[in-house]
């Protein structure tokens, strides 16, 4: 550089690559104290010049500089400074006609009829925006710049406008995220943020812009990346290999292949519009206003719903488009309505709103109309007689008339609360006929809301809960005023209950935003008084029946005046589950309901009919081709606690004679294929009614006579199923009321304390057990004689437990007792005499004597073979314990056909789902790779490691467990990159603790805990199969014994109570297994 001459100043746009053919710019705009090119650059490398070129040749690629010094002398410190240097970079752009910044972008929004069109193309043009660390809610690190700045002022002249927009929580932020919001749904957005601390002064490193201030939630498709950098490198991606580098270079490459498309069909709308607005000879246009319309600043998400009108509503509106949105009410139909129209009122002439509650408020609204068309428009010939007009109905024809004028199809008009449409054969005094309200002529847009599922004009949108659980978690942050609520687990509870309907969000935020209770404690309340609750919660200030407590009642009065019984029905819900009520499920309990319920389930016809109508006012929906019907979990609520403010003992009984009548029969004789998938169909119901049989408040429910013998059902029920604890529970509080009614000696009593014996003893309470079934044959002692064969299932089930605890001898004495007995009375081919036959085999195994044991064995399967088929699920467990027997002896062909056939025959009758099958699936797996045959071993526990996730779910000990299997298996194989993410999976919990992060480690097992009740069984001394009840259950031995070991859980379809089978004792601490070494490389 030669003397005297000035150095170029970063500032401006510099192209850094051309590009080949290039169809779209990349603009990269840096921050504070940044550098046009320096910022970008690392060991001589600007990845934006040498790197992304390779990967998007056809960009052009700039670079835009300002002055961002912090130590600048200008003297300006007004906002002023900010919003100049978005301008200037709005002007540069300007010259290159393509992307630009979100700053930018917010002035460009107020660029609209007479300002620059220019600017406005900027807009129009931009697909996508990647934020690299950009603080848009302050950063906590600003206290610490602002001391550095005041020691820097000694030396220079320091400008401090930069840094006051960084603070957090700073009010100019904030402007300008609301102002970005409005237009943010028309680009891609992406927002990066470090992992990594920067170290600023020496000793002390900090997250400059950390997750919470990066990443802004409830933006319309945005996108949080994580960058593996500290804050000044996450911008010098130096190297192609960089992680941070493939990741934005990754989204950049996507933008850029979708951008061309997508902005083309925009500049085709527009160019439309234009020719539009051109060709209008009157003008027709009326400012925009939102004065009168219910709007809230809450709106998030509805991208998809969002796009669907728009494409409806392509056209310039010279051939009429209707949209129908359709939703429950409280969905947000109207406020995603005037979203819509605040999106797009540049396009229209004209956008007017019409509130349709009823008749008389549209015409109303019609009136309102047309004095604000005569304000605007008071020298049209057809509009200046509407102040002298005193018949509502010709306002109505005269605005009508105005909006079919030739010429005047660019407008839209939205019918807001179009709940009660004339329909077909329908009666409703409140009712009308939406159409006739519709201008003559087949022009311009309309769009409709409605909760009526039976209103389709046209193209019809379903406004659904919403699904992404960053936009519910938004509404509730916006509306309480609280941060870091994700975080919360009571808060995430919340969350889940409300399930993504937008008003009940909105109002829990708005009630905690005036008080100070926790986030506990308000989901407490809203368990427990959910009506008071909602009566104190403050008002929206949308429309007048807004309150979550009110929302509904309209519908459920339309309901009521049209089919009484379909009222009914819906109070008659509060006492089921919310989800999935069927036919069949309210026919069983036909017999003892009253008159307005055997109407309704006198046939499927009469049922589908109260269905459709409760359908057609959102209340419910159809759950598809299971023929059940789901309702939300917020009007179950409001179901619950307003149609049932006084708690009706009729109605708590019915709904629980439904669930115990429609229970399936699962006696060893009777069971059938679709036993387990109805009895689990039946699981929520039944807790439900558990559940108000021990509400306090049922009015004497606990106390009822059929309240004891139903909770027992509900007991086996859950038994049946597995959830033994829950069984238990229920089982102490039948026995309860039985004794209450018929006293502590009684046949009931009796039936009842074997069941809690069964329970416990699977659960490994053994001695509780034990207890159980001596008190029960005491009882029997007292009553002896009412119930045949009582006696015996006693001795049997004690028997088992001796067995369990290793006192073989006492437990083969108890067994000749119990089939002697059994023997006797029901005779050699019935199922509780094989039943014993089957556990005399178990015995055997256990005192070594393999070769009696399989002749018993053998003699068991023939009788169930004959007595219930080869296909039934007990003679199946025979095969399963046959094939144990041939393991352990060796004889592992023999091992493998039994398992074969148990294999195929639970699948047939249980599906591929049920814990039979996975179990006899993990048996199998086992016996191949003890075979060698590795590669039918892997395939096995891929499929047993997908059916334990679909069941359990992927975090559950028992998952991990096939998990870690399947990890050996690919180590064994050489495949260690698989391996290797299966080892960390099953060790995250571990790791977990030794990093001392215990919370974190106790939210993983909390999670384990709510996917199934967990229970410690006894481990075999000598690993090898699994039996199918689960209480000789094969896990690997336990890892040392300084780590955590992975609890057995209760199968989900234990054996029937008169069939338990035992497990060996546990192992001392010196036993060392003989594939432990198979848990040494996974804990290790």
């Amino acid at each position: 550089m030669s003397s005297g001459q000035v150095p170029e100043k970063p500032f401006g746009n510099k192209v850094l690559a051309e590009g080949s053919n290039p169809t779209v710019d990349i603009v990269a705009i840096h921050g504070l104290n940044g550098h046009r090119e320096e910022t970008w650059t690392k060991d001589n490398v600007n990845w934006l010049r040498h790197l992304l070129p390779t990967d998007i040749p056809n960009a052009r690629i700039l670079s835009w500089g300002y002055d961002a010094n912090i130590h600048s002398t200008s003297s300006q410190k007004s906002r002023q400074f900010l919003n100049n240097h978005t301008l200037g970079l709005l002007s540069d752009l300007c010259l290159k006609r393509r992307l630009t910044k979100a700053q930018a972008l917010v002035h460009s929004e107020a660029a609209r009829s007479g300002a620059n069109k220019e600017h406005r193309s900027i807009r129009l043009s931009t697909y996508g925006i990647i934020f690299l660390g950009t603080p848009h809610q302050g950063v906590d690190v600003v206290p610490l710049a602002k001391l550095m700045l005041t020691v820097a002022s000694i030396f220079v002249r320091v400008n401090k406008t930069l840094i006051q927009y960084l603070e957090t929580d700073s009010e100019l932020l904030q402007e300008q995220l609301t102002r970005y919001g409005p237009i943010s749904q028309d680009f891609v957005t992406k927002f990066a943020y470090e992992i990594y601390e920067t170290p600023l002064v020496p000793g002390k490193t900090q997250l400059i812009v950390p997750h919470a201030s990066a990443v802004v939630l409830g933006f319309p498709g945005g996108e949080a990346l994580a960058i593996p950098e500290d804050h000044i490198n996450m911008v010098k991606l130096a190297s192609p290999q960089n992680e941070g580098y493939k990741k934005v270079s990754g989204h950049l490459q996507i933008l850029a292949e979708e951008a061309p498309e997508a902005i083309s069909a925009r500049w085709e709308e527009q160019d439309r519009i234009s020719k539009a607005q051109d060709n209008l000879k009157e003008d027709f246009s009326i400012p925009f206003s939102l004065s009168g319309v219910p709007e809230t600043d809450l709106f998030v998400g509805r991208k998809n719903e969002l796009t669907e009108i728009r494409k409806a509503f392509l056209g310039d509106g010279s051939h009429r488009a209707v949209v129908t949105l359709q939703g429950l009410g409280g969905m947000g139909k109207g406020q995603l309505a005037v979203a819509f129209m605040k999106e797009r009122r540049d396009y229209y002439s004209a956008t007017l709103w019409l509130n349709g509650k009823n008749e008389d408020t549209l015409k109303q609204s019609f009136a309102v109309m047309a004095n604000r068309l005569h304000r605007e428009h008071s020298t049209s010939a057809l509009l200046r007689t509407i102040p002298e007009l005193k018949n509502i109905d010709q306002v109505v024809s005269i605005v009508k008339q105005w909006l079919s004028a030739k010429g005047n199809h660019q407008w839209m008009l939205v019918f807001d609360n179009i709940d009660s449409p004339k329909l077909p054969g329908i009666e409703d005094p409140q009712s009308y006929d939406i159409k006739s309200y519709f201008p003559e002529k087949h022009q311009g847009h309309i769009l409709i809301t409605t909760r009526s599922s039976t209103l389709k004009i046209e193209k019809v949108v379903s406004v659904r809960k919403m699904v992404d659980r960053q936009e519910s978690i938004s509404i509730l942050s916006s509306t309480s005023g609280r941060k870091s609520i994700d975080q919360d687990h009571s808060a995430s509870d919340l969350i889940d209950r409300l399930d993504g309907l937008p008003l009940a969000l909105a109002t829990a935020g708005a009630y905690l935003n005036q008080v100070s209770t926790s986030w506990e404690d308000y989901l407490r309340y809203y368990k427990a008084s959910w009506a008071r609750l909602q009566q104190t919660s403050p008002g929206l200030m949308l429309n007048e029946d807004r309150s979550l407590y009110s929302t509904w009642d309209l519908s459920f009065k339309h309901v009521q005046s049209q089919n009484k019984s379909a009222a009914k029905l819906l109070q008659l819900w509060a006492y089921f589950d919310n989800q999935d009520v069927w036919f069949q499920l309210l026919a069983a309990g036909s017999s003892c309901g009253p008159e307005w319920f055997v109407t309704i389930v006198k046939d499927e016809l009469r049922f589908n009919e109260a269905m459709r109508l409760l359908c057609d006012h959102a209340l419910v929906e159809s759950l598809g081709m299971s023929g059940g019907y789901g309702m939300h979990t917020c009007v179950h609520a409001w179901a619950m606690h307003v149609l049932n403010a006084e708690r009706e003992l009729s109605m708590a009984t019915l709904a629980l004679e439904c669930v115990v009548k429609s229970a399936p029969d699962t006696r060893p004789e009777k069971e059938v294929p679709e036993c387990w998938a109805k009895g689990r169909r039946l699981l929520p119901h039944a807790r439900k009614c558990f559940e108000s049989a021990c509400d306090p408040a049922s009015l004497g429910f606990q106390d009822h006579p059929k309240t004891s013998s139903a909770l027992r059902s509900l007991g086996v029920l859950y038994e049946d199923q597995g959830k033994l604890l829950e069984a238990e529970v229920m089982y102490k509080q039948a026995v309860k009321g039985i004794e209450k009614v018929f006293g502590p000696d009684s046949t009931g009593t009796l039936h009842i304390l074997n069941a809690i014996g069964n329970v416990c003893m699977n659960q490994g309470k053994l001695a509780e057990a034990e207890a159980v079934y001596q008190q029960a044959l005491e009882c029997h002692k007292r009553v002896w004689g009412p119930v045949i064969g009582s006696k015996a299932d006693t001795l049997h089930n004690l028997g088992a437990i001796y067995m369990r605890g290793g006192k073989l001898t006492e437990a083969e004495a108890l067994y000749h007792q119990a089939l002697e007995e059994r023997m006797k009375t029901l005779g050699p081919d019935s199922a509780p005499t094989l039943n014993t036959i089957h556990n005399l085999g178990i015995l055997y195994v256990e005192q070594g004597n393999m070769v009696e044991a399989e002749a018993i064995y053998q003699q068991a399967l023939k009788g169930k073979e004959k007595l219930l088929g080869l296909e039934h699920p007990l003679t199946l467990d025979t095969f399963n314990y046959l094939g144990i027997l041939y393991s352990s002896q060796n004889r592992l062909a023999e091992a493998e056909s039994m398992w074969q056939q148990a294999l195929e025959g639970f699948q047939k009758s249980l599906g591929l789902e049920h814990w039979s099958t996975l179990v006899v699936s993990i048996n199998l797996e086992h016996l191949y790779e003890d075979q060698g045959n590795i590669s039918r071993a892997e395939v096995m526990a891929q499929q047993l490691l997908e059916g334990r996730e679909k069941v359990l779910g992927p975090e559950h000990a028992l998952s991990l467990e096939v998990a870690h299997d399947l990890g050996i298996l690919y180590e064994n194989q050489g495949k260690l990159v698989e391996a290797e993410a299966l080892f960390q999976r099953v060790l995250q919990e571990i790791i977990y603790e030794r990093q001392g992060k215990t919370a974190e480690a106790e939210a993983m097992f909390q999670l384990a805990d709510k996917k199934e009740h967990q229970i410690v069984t006894t481990i075999p001394a000598q690993p090898k199969y699994i039996l199918r009840d689960g209480l000789t259950q094969y896990l690997r031995p336990h890892p040392p014994s300084n780590l955590p070991s992975s609890p057995a859980l209760p199968p989900p379809s234990p054996p029937p109570p008169s069939l338990p089978t035992p497990s060996q004792p546990a192992p001392s601490p010196d036993d060392k297994p003989a594939c432990s070494n198979r848990w040494q490389k996974a804990w290790e």
